[in-house]
């Protein structure tokens, strides 16, 4: 960004701010309950190590998952917190995205984006539903 080669960046909360992005731009669009993207911090294992577990083993290993999931959501909402209070004591426009805007860009990427992906992307219609399903 500070070349001028990028415009407008993506990434998470913690990364804007970690990366001194607030130095580059004049607005941030930060996470709130409506977003353009979202973030998995996921738990991953080899399928076949983890089908040699025992169901016990299994179980147990899907609760920790699912307890460090809980961890991680709470903790990404202090990091987009303090992201904005970063951001804007460094000057920039906080601009939060509210439904309506959500709703108005997905209607013009429908017509342009998605609409490229589906048809440059083998597999594109199915890859984009499986996104368009996370809640």
């Amino acid at each position: 960004m500070q070349t001028g080669v990028l415009n407008a960046a993506n990434t998470s909360s913690s990364s804007f701010v970690s990366y001194r992005i607030y130095e580059q731009v004049k607005c941030y669009t930060p996470a709130g309950d409506v977003a353009l993207w979202f973030m998995y911090q996921p738990l991953l294992m080899n399928k076949s190590k983890f089908e040699s577990l025992s169901d016990a083993q299994q179980a147990a290993l899907r609760a920790g998952a699912a307890k460090a999931e809980a961890y991680y959501l709470e903790e990404a909402k202090k990091q987009d917190a303090a992201s904005v209070k970063v951001f804007a004591d460094a000057g920039v426009e906080i601009a939060n995205m509210s439904p309506a805007d959500f709703e108005a860009w997905r209607a013009i990427a429908m017509e342009t984006s998605y609409k490229k992906f589906v048809s440059d992307v083998s597999d594109g219609q199915e890859l984009l539903d499986l996104a368009l399903s996370v809640e």
